[in-house]
């Protein structure tokens, strides 16, 4: 495993990590979580993703008891997970969701902390911009967050590269505690926020990645070329925004050539996809995700990868699915 810091800040944190999003909970219990939490930790995995909103608080829950069960050295390890859309989905429609508000902002942590069972969460999210609360409110009420010992550092999810600008400008003036990470999604279909709206900020405020989505959700596996399988993330309930992508003819026979290089370089699809996303020197991390031993353990198995992709490969692979990128 290599270990990169993350953005300027003196944490660092592993090549590849492993998130929550849609598994735990709902695919993943909290024994199956404590299985694969030990078997990314034993090859070097130091970092786990999480959000408030995944399972609405369950998968903080799930994940909180697998590491209690483990019982690791809180030093060893970094947990994160992300606020925005809240988890009451009844009542009173003005304070309860979709906000980052200093309100909604400081009870969400302690939630998050209760339900993990932790001191303090390592990395905090504003999971996606919120146009209807000034940014300085936001800013300030995250950089409370490590200010009380709540959090350690704390970032943005989907931002742009302005709002982005904007937090570090105010975190900066007002001597607050700036935001270090930003966690975008990024693939070969999906490149062109961290390849070109973000290429300022690497340099000019120290931006660390902690990026998401490296296989596309499942579409470069290539599992989706002849349709959704039973039992693919595209079949879960409530992942139908999904399938418009998942099935795109131009984009699933861009994966049948990638499929190509994979067999040249004596790996699966889903390897070459991860390791051209670690690749990637701005990234400090690249988050995979697994409902079961197997696909992790293949996951982890895009480490040996990395360095077969070759300027001639990523050429290949740009003539692939440059064109169909976003």
């Amino acid at each position: 495993m290599q270990y990169r810091r993350l953005g300027r800040s003196g944490l660092q944190v592993s090549a590849l990590s492993l998130g929550s999003w849609v598994t735990y909970h709902n695919q993943v219990d909290v024994g199956a979580a404590k299985e694969m939490l030990a078997a990314a930790f034993d090859a070097g995995v130091n970092f786990f993703d999480n959000a408030e909103v995944y399972a609405l608080g369950k998968s903080e829950t799930v994940m909180g008891e697998a590491f209690r069960a483990l019982n690791w050295p809180r030093l060893n390890y970094v947990v994160s997970t992300k606020f925005f859309w809240g988890l009451s989905r009844d009542g009173n429609t003005v304070n309860r969701k979709d906000t980052l508000n200093r309100k909604y902002l400081m009870q969400a942590i302690d939630g998050s902390l209760q339900r993990m069972g932790l001191d303090f969460i390592d990395l905090v999210y504003c999971h996606r911009p919120d146009p209807h609360t000034p940014i300085e409110e936001t800013v300030r009420a995250m950089s409370d967050m490590i200010t009380q010992g709540k959090a350690l550092y704390w970032g943005t999810s989907e931002w742009s590269a302005s709002d982005i600008r904007a937090a570090w400008e105010i975190a900066e003036r007002h001597h607050l505690h700036k935001p270090v990470m930003e966690q975008p999604q990024y693939n070969v279909f999906t490149r062109k926020r961290v390849e070109v709206e973000y290429a300022r900020l690497y340099e000019d405020i120290g931006l660390g990645l902690t990026t998401w989505s490296p296989l596309a959700s499942g579409l470069l596996t290539g599992k989706y070329r002849s349709g959704v399988p039973e039992g693919s993330r595209g079949s879960v309930k409530g992942m139908d925004f999904l399938l418009k992508g998942l099935t795109d003819a131009d984009r699933n026979a861009a994966v049948t050539k990638l499929e190509t290089i994979a067999n040249e370089l004596g790996c699966t699809l889903g390897q070459l996809a991860i390791a051209w996303a670690a690749h990637n020197p701005r990234v400090s991390t690249v988050i995979t995700g697994a409902s079961r031993m197997s696909q992790l353990q293949e996951n982890l198995g895009a480490m040996d990868v990395v360095d077969k992709l070759t300027p001639p490969v990523l050429e290949a692979i740009d003539a692939a699915t440059l064109a169909l990128a976003e």
